[in-house]
């Protein structure tokens, strides 16, 4: 009997130190108070032999900037006035489309939320946006520039060497190289332009220059120039995602510098990799299919519509256009009154 009291008053003890433990336990991970990430977590930062930050990887971004860089509401891809005012509907170009013809709302990504434009290339940005679809570059599969090919929704691909971080991106193949060693000054202007990097502490910044005035910002009209300046800046913020930033700077079109910031996220599928979109094949009927002899696309036809298509060809040298972007022409910048920066 004494030995059985004895096991119970054991095994009560034994019960109470066990609930004890275990509460004190879950009150000290509770605790709030600061995270420091082991050497071994798997959201430590990973580092090359040189101690930078490594970025290789595939990544991609995950936010509504290349349909818009601006705080927006949703509204047709493209509209037209309906019935009661002030409330547009979607035009014929996407009207089978339904609700997945409207742009999605998002929080806008610039610094303020206003893109300072001077006054006659905010007139030409509505002008662009009401013309989308004949002017955005990336319907006719043209290479998207930076900034706008790192905000795009398409992965790509980050190789980073010791003195060369090359990326690659799905959209139209596009690439570019940020050389992290001295180069000669590039020799031409290019649609990804010219990228010279280096490295303050964890953050790779990147400068780059020499660009086409053919690329757009996102897919509202926002444009640039050939005086177009972008300053990047990469700085990780775990193993799988790091910080986009880039300031935005063109004599000819803003009053001022302006700057764009989002994370950006490792793509994390065990088999992830660029797929092949070399959609200049695809685009080839938008941009040429009005110089055919016997049109090809007529309509198209479904349960509750029938879609006519007409094509036609643009008087005079129009017809030779493949692309009419609505950027401004040097001679059209050389008429503009003097801005104050």
């Amino acid at each position: 009997m004494r030995s059985f009291k004895r096991e119970m008053l054991v095994g009560l003890v034994t019960a109470v130190v066990i609930s004890g433990i275990w509460l004190a336990t879950t009150r000290l991970v509770q605790k709030p108070g600061p995270v420091v990430l082991a050497q071994n977590s798997s959201s430590a930062i990973p580092r090359r032999a040189d101690g930078k930050p490594d970025f290789s990887g595939i990544w991609q971004a995950n936010n509504g900037a290349n349909w818009d860089l601006l705080t927006h509401g949703p509204r047709p891809m493209v509209g037209q006035p309906g019935v009661y005012p002030g409330v547009p509907v979607l035009a014929a170009p996407v009207v089978a489309l339904g609700a997945i013809g409207w742009v999605p709302p998002d929080l806008g990504v610039v610094e303020g939320d206003e893109i300072p434009y001077q006054p006659w290339a905010a007139k030409r940005k509505q002008e662009n946006l009401a013309n989308w679809l004949d002017r955005d570059p990336e319907i006719g599969c043209y290479k998207p520039g930076v900034p706008r090919a790192m905000y795009m929704p398409y992965p790509f691909q980050i190789i980073q060497g010791t003195t060369n971080v090359l990326m690659v991106f799905e959209y139209a193949g596009a690439e570019r190289t940020i050389h992290l060693d001295p180069v000669d000054p590039y020799p031409a202007d290019a649609w990804m332009g010219h990228s010279v990097g280096h490295w303050e502490g964890d953050t790779l910044v990147t400068d780059v220059s020499n660009f086409t005035s053919d690329t757009w910002l996102d897919r509202s009209g926002d444009f640039h120039s050939d005086a177009l300046h972008v300053v990047e800046r990469y700085a990780p913020i775990t193993r799988d995602a790091f910080r986009y930033e880039a300031t935005i700077e063109d004599k000819n079109v803003f009053t001022r510098p302006w700057k764009i910031s989002m994370p950006i996220y490792r793509r994390l599928e065990p088999n992830a990799q660029l797929m092949e979109f070399q959609c200049r094949e695809m685009a080839e009927e938008t941009l040429l299919g009005h110089l055919r002899r016997n049109q090809l696309v007529k309509q198209w036809e479904g349960t509750t519509m029938r879609v006519e298509i007409t094509r036609k060809v643009p008087p005079g040298n129009g017809v030779y256009e493949r692309h009419f972007s609505g950027n401004p022409t040097s001679k059209e910048l050389a008429e503009q009154p003097p801005t104050r920066q």
